[in-house]
């Protein structure tokens, strides 16, 4: 007992002592708990909250309802587990998975968000979020299931275990970061740690996907620098862990996760730096040049499943540099944006052991020679009614006709690992509303007209062709995972053509809004050559979303 005390009763230890005035003992037991905090570690209820001020509290939050409908989601066929219309086809045939799909559902998000400004330099955020399927909150068979022991009576984790075998739980932090500006006393650097958003340029590459239930967010931190001429920041995030799992208590010393082809690499994990400018000294441009380093060192087998166009592959080290360059000017508009990736791949086809210097196909034995652009270019009348703005977009990404080397030996042997790297982006804004294209392997171009009727309303039309760069690496849909394996041999790249609409009319000065899209694509070459079918899609959706 007098050992705890002692432990507990720092003022009283530092009394025994005679020291300068105005200074004070920091290394109590090496400052308890690491670092100490509000509460004291007394025998009695803790002080806490001593330094809280409502003034300084801040708070956000936003709930949307999407029921969304999709018709022929695999143009007349059946769809597989991962969400493909066919499986790998290396025979001159087409071929789809027996079926029709349809799917019809709705989605609702809530967030609340938690701010406080503990001074003009250092703020607090946390944010939870909750996804919800409706009716997904039960176990939909069995003895127990729907009306019995489904949905109405499960409000957080689901019965019914998920793909990875664990609890379908629903609530989840968003973001949790502290943000410290002037940080050092150097005024301009500012320094956020924790979970947080990472968006930048017109979300080609990291975006906050805010059109999924869930969205994109990265634990990490990101430093910023800002002038009158640039703005600079350099960011590390952790995207893979494979020592320790999430809410562990401790760790050190503890083996790796099971599953991973790394099991035996304590380094078995995956690594993202950031390295984005922001350049402001040209009137009406801004540029913005950067650098991405992305390091994944779980096994080349472990994230394969999709061929070497598998997003995040295993086993890879990518470099990727790019530029872009946005201009408004008067009515005229206009974006660029140029990348290239480079870097090495791990195999993991038995067929390719000796090239990667190892049985297990670990050795990084495959060149990446990967890039990419996007290009628009609009006008907006802002001087007639209704405020028409036509554009006009072409977007290209590059593919690798090897891609599906590790799945069939008859695509030929691996050599390379060209498909474009489309990171973690908002993809739903770029190439089409249907979400049927990401950016990789794949050719567009498009036109695009909007209007404001009221200064409430907004209305658009937009066009788009649909192809891929590469005929015989596969189609990625906006997920960027495959959506159809191309044969063997094969040599359409029409995809199909694209045309959407959609309203949104907005309430309560844009605290809550109604919009609804409906998409249709007409089938091409592509998908009757390798899907064997030549059935339409439509797509609809409604949604309604409060913010405050």
């Amino acid at each position: 007992m007098a050992a705890g005390l002692s432990c507990v009763s720092a003022p009283a230890a530092q009394a025994a002592f005679e020291l300068p005035e105005g200074e004070k003992i920091t290394n109590v037991i090496v400052i308890g708990r690491g670092i100490p905090q509000k509460e004291a570690y007394e025998l009695y209820d803790p002080k806490i909250g001593r330094n809280f001020d409502i003034k300084n509290f801040w708070m956000r939050a936003d709930l949307r309802v999407r029921p969304e409908y999709r018709n022929n989601v695999c143009f007349g066929g059946g769809i597989g587990l991962s969400g493909n219309c066919n499986v790998v086809n290396a025979g001159a045939t087409a071929n789809s998975i027996a079926g029709k799909a349809n799917d019809q559902f709705v989605q609702q998000m809530t967030r609340l968000g938690i701010g406080y400004d503990l001074s003009p330099d250092v703020n607090f955020y946390f944010e939870i979020i909750d996804s919800r399927t409706w009716g997904g909150g039960g176990s939909p068979t069995g003895a127990g299931g729907a009306g019995n022991n489904g949905d109405p009576l499960n409000h957080a984790c689901g019965t019914n275990p998920n793909t990875t075998g664990g609890p379908s739980c629903t609530l989840g932090v968003r973001a949790a970061y502290m943000l410290v500006r002037n940080f050092a006393g150097l005024q301009g650097l500012s320094l956020k740690a924790g979970r947080q958003y990472v968006v930048f340029g017109d979300q080609s590459l990291f975006g906050h996907f805010d059109w999924a239930n869930t969205g994109f967010s990265f634990d990490g931190i990101m430093m910023q620098y800002s002038t009158k001429v640039v703005d600079s920041h350099f960011g590390w995030f952790r995207t893979a862990e494979t020592d320790l799992g999430q809410a562990q208590p401790v760790g050190s010393g503890q083996p790796n996760i099971a599953g991973t082809g790394q099991a035996g690499n304590a380094a078995g994990d995956a690594d993202m730096f950031i390295f984005h400018n922001q350049i402001k000294t040209v009137p009406g441009f801004l540029i913005e040049p950067y650098y991405v380093y992305y390091k994944n060192n779980l096994g080349a087998g472990d994230i394969s499943g999709q061929g070497l166009g598998t997003a995040k592959h295993g086993d890879q080290t990518r470099h990727m540099v790019g530029n872009r360059i946005a201009m408004k000017k008067g009515g005229f508009d206009l974006s660029n944006e140029l990348v290239y990736q480079f870097g090495q791949m791990g195999d993991s086809a038995a067929s390719a052991s000796s090239l990667c210097g190892d049985a297990g196909g670990q050795g990084k034995c495959l060149h990446i020679n990967a890039w990419a652009t996007r290009n628009w270019v609009g006008y907006t009348a802002y001087n007639m009614a209704w405020k028409p703005r036509i554009a006009f977009n072409f977007d290209y990404a590059s593919g690798d006709g090897r891609a599906n080397c590790t799945l069939n030996a008859a695509y030929g042997s691996c050599k390379s690992a060209n498909t474009f790297e489309n990171f973690f982006p908002t993809n739903h804004i770029h190439m089409g509303y249907m979400d049927v294209q990401g950016w990789k392997n794949m050719l567009l171009i498009s036109a695009n007209l909007q209007a404001r009727p009221t200064k409430d309303d907004h209305i658009e039309f937009w066009y788009t062709n649909l192809n891929l760069a590469s005929a015989q690496d596969n189609w990625y849909r906006a997920s960027q995972g495959v959506y159809v394996f191309s044969k063997a041999g094969n040599t359409k790249t029409h995809i199909g053509d694209e045309l959407d609409f959609t309203w949104t009319h907005m309430f309560m000065d844009g605290k809550l809004a109604f919009q609804t899209t409906y998409g249709h694509l007409f089938t091409g070459g592509y998908i009757r050559e390798n899907l064997g079918t030549s059935t339409n899609q439509s797509w609809a959706y409604v949604q309604l979303w409060l913010n405050f």
